[in-house]
């Protein structure tokens, strides 16, 4: 594989470099005229140097005296070249940089909309650090070589012009500089081919250590805890040392062709001097003509560099645009339809499973997929609440990512008021249902950025209002600027009850008509879950109910739901009142049962902790 990229890389750079321009063409015109400029203006300058040795200098040594008229032309002549390669400058450095960030910003854009638009299932096959990078510094890689990539075609034109010039002068001259530009052409090929599979382990090693750090930071809590700094921090010595490996190796790999490719012009100057002696002798070419000739071939070694910059930047250009075009892609996004529920419509929706069976694609296409649901049918009928309820891996936080359509079933159907929800624009499902997850999610915000989300419609009244509907209205009053108050990352000045009933807050603050709740109230004291429920049941404000499906585990929210689901191994076992359920599913009553147990040692254990301090310096996180 890195043979097969070492011969093809030239190639395929080029082709994404052909797209960079194809994207941005009137921005690379801009920067090509300013670096064409810039090269014409050096090989004016080879050829007005030369005029000046030959037709001011060196007569001004013969006579002893320099005529002010020659010399104030030429100074004026050298004033208006450099006033023009000035201008190339900024239009080639203007140009390339507003080209390359503009492509940059611009693919950032387009992969994050690529990881919204696939579905769980392709992100659950992708580590958050290869994400990141894929975003980040992959981007940044593939679009690296646009900033020299102008001063290259500049220079390649000026190599035109320099070589028509020097057959212009003489052919014994152009024969030289036929000899020495090929030769750092193909220099540079032979660099770009052995620095492709450097640069390719290098660009995937930045993928890797980027994921190690991220899930160490990530899970500093488990670390800590369970005492694995130190076999943490090996593992990312590791990689962290097998990149600077990989880096070594590619600044190893430059140190030896850079001396070459900077050795190159000033051999060919050295030879033109040489051969130029001689025909200068054979009479067949003058003093002016020598030196504009070995200027020209001394001020061309920095300008020829630019073609050595893209070639060498060529395979991490490739590395990174492979990497971001396979997020770009990537298959399996769910398309939504184009029916709209009546957003005028008061009244809570009915949530309906038709057989619906699905299964997770496995982590690798040769392994076969887990099937996780099946013949799963049931109701949540308009204003009512449904609890479902079953052992873990039973499928219940799967069932709550369909109704909300996180994934698609493989076979059946998700309805919302008789709708398919594959039908709905994304538009009319966001403000229909609303999830509540597991594990709250804080933005680094404010209070009221954090339940607001720039929804249009959503003032400070109603923030409030969704705020006492969670029995969240009083810890946010308390806090130091209320609203305005930063949560932090994640938001770590909160506990864990005030997280959840925040991002409750969040979802009830859109007014939806389905409300589904997964164990989102873990961390909440079961009075306050009771308060909350009781409150969803019947708003204070008059409004209407939503319907509510949520997965539960404590008696007393399973209680208060209309009816109870209950689901082992995928499937749909049980239903009823929670009353029926105890007294004729057993093993519903030995769940339910355990579950309460569990809850009594918890809160129990959670009491304790309250009130004596850990010795570790961690705080306990309880709701306060």
């Amino acid at each position: 594989m890195a043979s097969g990229t070492s011969r093809d890389v030239v190639g395929r750079g080029l082709r994404v470099l052909g797209r960079a321009i194809r994207e941005q063409p009137r921005i690379f015109a801009v920067a090509v005229t300013g670096s064409v400029l810039f090269g014409l203006m050096v090989i004016a300058s080879a050829y007005v140097v030369g005029g000046v040795v030959g037709k001011v200098v060196v007569p001004a040594v013969a006579r002893g005296s320099v005529a002010d008229g020659a010399l104030a032309l030429a100074a004026a002549a050298l004033f208006g070249i450099s006033v023009l390669r000035v201008v190339g400058i900024f239009g080639r450095r203007l140009g390339a940089g507003y080209m390359q960030y503009r492509l940059q910003a611009t693919y950032r854009r387009r992969v994050t909309r690529r990881y919204l638009d696939l579905p769980l299932a392709w992100h659950h096959r992708n580590a958050t650090g290869t994400l990141l990078s894929n975003a980040n510094s992959d981007v940044e890689a593939a679009w690296y070589p646009i900033a020299p990539l102008p001063f290259a075609v500049g220079t390649l034109v000026m190599l035109v012009g320099a070589v028509v010039s020097l057959f212009l002068t003489d052919w014994a001259l152009a024969l030289v500089g036929l000899a020495v530009f090929p030769a750092l052409f193909a220099l540079n090929v032979v660099y770009s081919r052995r620095m492709a599979p450097r640069q390719a382990r290098a660009q995937r090693l930045r993928a890797e250590v980027s994921g190690i750090a991220h899930e160490s930071f990530d899970g500093a809590l488990v670390v800590k805890t369970m005492g694995r700094e130190a076999q943490e921090t090996a593992r990312f010595a590791a990689r962290a040392g097998d990149l600077r490996d990989a880096l070594i190796s590619v600044g190893r790999l430059r140190g030896v062709f850079d001396p070459m490719l900077e050795t190159l012009p000033s051999l060919g100057t050295l030879a033109v001097l040489v051969v130029g002696a001689i025909r200068l002798r054979q009479g067949a070419i003058t003093v002016t003509e020598l030196v504009s000739v070995a200027f020209l071939f001394t001020v061309l070694a920095f300008p020829v560099r630019a073609i050595g910059w893209v070639l060498a930047e060529l395979p991490r250009s490739v590395a990174g645009w492979d990497r971001v075009r396979r997020v770009l892609d990537a298959t399996g996004e769910m398309p939504y339809g184009e029916v709209a529920l009546d957003p005028a419509t008061p009244a809570p929706a009915t949530l309906a499973f038709h057989d619906v069976h699905f299964g997770y694609e496995p982590a690798e296409a040769h392994l076969p997929g887990a099937q996780v649901l099946g013949e799963v049918t049931f109701t949540v009928p308009a204003g009512k609440t449904v609890a479902l309820v079953g052992p873990t891996g039973a499928g219940k936080s799967t069932i709550a990512s369909l109704a909300v359509r996180l994934v698609d079933p493989d076979s059946g159907t998700v309805t919302l008021d008789g709708v398919d929800v594959r039908e709905l624009t994304a538009a009319s499902l966001a403000s229909t249902v609303a999830l509540v997850a597991q594990v709250p999610f804080v933005f680094d915000d404010t209070v009221r950025a954090n339940i607001t989300l720039d929804r249009p419609g959503i003032g400070d009244e109603e923030v409030w209002a969704a705020l006492r509907l969670a029995e969240a209205d009083g810890f946010v009053a308390a806090l130091p600027e209320g609203l305005d108050t930063m949560v932090g990352e994640r938001g770590t000045s909160l506990s864990g009850g005030q997280r959840q009933r925040l991002t409750l807050a969040r979802a009830l603050a859109g007014r939806p008509r389905l409300l589904v709740l997964d164990d989102a109230t873990s961390a909440v004291d079961p009075r306050v879950e009771a308060a909350i429920l009781a409150g969803l049941r019947a708003p204070a404000d008059g409004g209407a109910p939503a319907s509510i499906l949520v997965v539960a585990y404590r008696r007393a929210t399973i209680a208060l739901a209309d009816e109870v689901i209950y689901v082992e191994h995928g499937r749909v076992v049980a239903r009823g009142t929670h009353t029926d359920l105890l007294a004729t599913v057993p093993g519903y009553a030995d769940l339910v049962t355990a579950y309460e147990q569990a809850e009594q040692e918890r809160e129990q254990t959670r009491t304790y902790d309250e009130v004596t301090p850990l010795t570790s310096g961690l705080e306990v996180e309880v709701d306060r």
